[in-house]
């Protein structure tokens, strides 16, 4: 496996410890009987890091597909090189880090982890259009 597929592997990880970050948060916060109930009611959560795990992962999901599909379309084609591993290790490392920065409400510093985010996913669509004919 390339490096590039460990790091999408590692992706799909991270967007599951995503799914639970915020359902643990929530389940703190309704209880148990709520976690495993129907869940009928929608009930608005009154702590911050609730609302924020979930935007966190709401982040992550509007990329997600987009990096998914340049990663397996580079390797498909053979565009590995060094632009996709720089551009999937900044994705990942960029998605990592921001977790924390948004669960602790840090302006301006968790912008820029996105951007960088948003440039590694760029690198990797751009191979495909360096690739040599």
């Amino acid at each position: 496996m390339t490096t590039e597929l460990t790091y999408l592997s590692l992706t799909l990880i991270l967007a599951l410890v995503q799914v639970f970050l915020p359902a643990g948060a929530r389940t703190a916060e309704f209880g148990l009987k709520w976690n495993a109930g129907a869940r009928d009611q929608t009930l608005v959560s009154t702590r911050p890091l609730t609302g924020r795990l979930e935007r966190a992962q709401a982040n992550l999901y509007e990329t997600l597909p987009l990096f998914i599909g340049a990663v397996l379309i580079a390797h498909a084609v053979g565009a590995d090189g060094r632009l996709t591993l720089w551009g999937t290790a900044l994705y990942f490392w960029a998605r990592v880090a921001y977790v924390p920065l948004y669960a602790f409400g840090v302006p301006y510093v968790r912008s820029l982890v996105w951007v960088v985010s948003l440039a590694g996913l760029i690198m990797v669509l751009a191979s495909l259009f360096l690739l040599k004919a």
